[in-house]
């Protein structure tokens, strides 16, 4: 017996032999099969008792195995679907990942060993997935109900079974990271890490060194080594954010670690292998990038195996009212301060914002209201002069700046008001004692 138990296994195939091979192999392990010759009597056994897994060959008599795959994942998400299939076509098993396939598994079966860790690895990971609760799809971190927002989550719950590399596009703020973050949550890699790199805010002579990492004595003050992000996800996920940002000589060397699975340690003389599926963000025209000289076509085509596109704040005005209260309310209870409200006023003002921060300026302005604001409701005049002295240019980043400048200065005349007595500073600003100390820190505010 396995260390799943028992399963209920669906093979479907319109040939009789392999199905009575596939049957025999699984029945030895002690699980429990049925047959279906098609995929339209695979969906009306699925429809009458519902199965751990399926085993689906693709060509078949009428209903082709990509299309049954789509309707058996509709109607039974919360099982695990292993393609096992004689089409030995990348397009084919590309299209199988994108619409919900654990694995993909050629024809004639010869190492049943294989197949039998791929069926438990699917049910236990899909298990897993079903053991989380998805509220709204909250747990992914996504908040929002608008048709680009559905349709992105629809796209990411496609394509994040499958061990395609993913490049997200999207304008700055827009919540890139957040897609990626709920790629690998929902894949096969789960429970392995998830690292990321920023490559716009890593100096260009450290990229080497943060991506593949270092052995001791490398270079000046490498005191020690240092596992790099490639090497810290193995067996995860490695998200590489602003991707178009890496230099030429970066990209090549990535290029080839990609290509080849294997990396070396910057001072090493050897090899180590990894296995990590590679997700990349970038705000950038790669296309024009390309053009230009500056991104490697090569390593272009290996990024976008499979294109995600982030929508804009304003291509989801609907989300606007939903998001902002959100904001507010997590900044309330992290402030320690009572509940505010958004009046009708401030919602309107709100949606008919053009949002060139997308949701990174609406966090930081519902911070600002959080911290700033008196009393227990946020008016469209708290809100209209903020949003007019906003900018473009600075993607909401000059609202997070003027909110520290704001409260550390706030912070500085409550202490001087009381004295420099903590305790009664934090109660003259609503705030506990705790966090107080944390913000004094994080200012460089010293107690005299």
């Amino acid at each position: 017996m396995n260390r799943t138990g028992a399963l209920e296994i669906l093979v479907v195939d319109d040939d009789e032999t392999i199905r009575r091979q596939l049957r025999g192999v699984l029945e030895d392990e002690g699980h429990r099969v049925s047959e279906a010759e098609s995929g339209d009597r695979a969906v009306e056994l699925l429809a009458e008792k519902q199965a751990d897994a399926v085993l689906l060959d693709l060509n078949m008599r009428g209903m082709h195995g990509l299309d049954a795959l789509t309707r058996i994942r509709e109607m039974a998400p919360d099982t695990a679907v292993i393609v096992v299939t004689g089409e030995k076509t990348t397009e084919n098993a590309f299209k199988a990942a994108q619409r919900g396939a654990f694995d993909f598994i050629e024809k004639p079966v010869g190492d049943v060993v294989h197949l039998l860790e791929v069926v438990i690895e699917a049910v236990r990971v899909t298990r897993l997935r079903r053991s989380v609760p998805q509220p709204g799809d909250a747990d992914l971190g996504i908040v929002g109900r608008s048709p680009a927002v559905e349709a992105l989550i629809a796209e990411i719950r496609r394509v994040a079974p499958s061990q395609g590399r993913v490049l997200i596009s999207g304008e700055n703020g827009s919540g890139k990271e957040l897609v990626a973050a709920a790629i690998h949550r929902l894949s096969k890699r789960a429970l392995g890490p998830f690292a990321k790199i920023n490559c716009a805010a890593i100096p260009r002579d450290l990229v080497e060194s943060e991506l593949f990492g270092y052995e001791r004595g490398a270079f000046t003050g490498a005191v020690q080594g240092k596992k790099g992000r490639l090497e810290a996800a193995d067996g995860g996920t490695l998200f590489l954010d602003e991707i178009g940002d890496l230099s030429l000589e970066a990209q090549a060397k990535l290029l080839r670690a990609i290509e080849s699975g294997e990396l070396e340690r910057v001072g090493a003389t050897r090899t180590l292998s990894f296995d990590v599926r590679i997700v990349s963000a970038t705000n950038k025209d790669l296309a024009a990038a390309i053009e230009g000289g500056d991104f490697r076509e090569d390593l272009f085509y290996r990024l976008n195996v499979v294109p995600l596109r982030v929508p804009a704040l304003r291509e989801r005005r609907g989300d606007v009212a939903l998001l902002a209260r959100h904001f507010l309310a997590q900044f309330c209870a992290a402030e320690g301060k009572p509940p505010k409200q958004l009046s009708d006023e401030a919602l309107v003002l709100l949606e008919d914002y053009p949002w060139p921060g997308n949701v990174r300026e609406l966090r930081n302005l519902m911070e600002r209201a959080a911290i700033l604001v008196e009393g227990d409701a946020v008016r469209a005049e708290d809100l209209a002069t903020w949003l007019e002295s906003a900018t473009a240019r600075d993607g909401g980043a000059g609202l997070r700046g003027e909110i520290e400048r704001r409260e550390a200065e706030a912070i500085r005349r409550a202490l001087e008001q009381a004295k420099h007595n903590v305790t009664q500073a934090a109660a003259n600003l609503g705030i506990d004692r705790t966090n107080l100390h944390r913000k004094m820190r994080k200012y460089g505010i010293e107690r005299h």
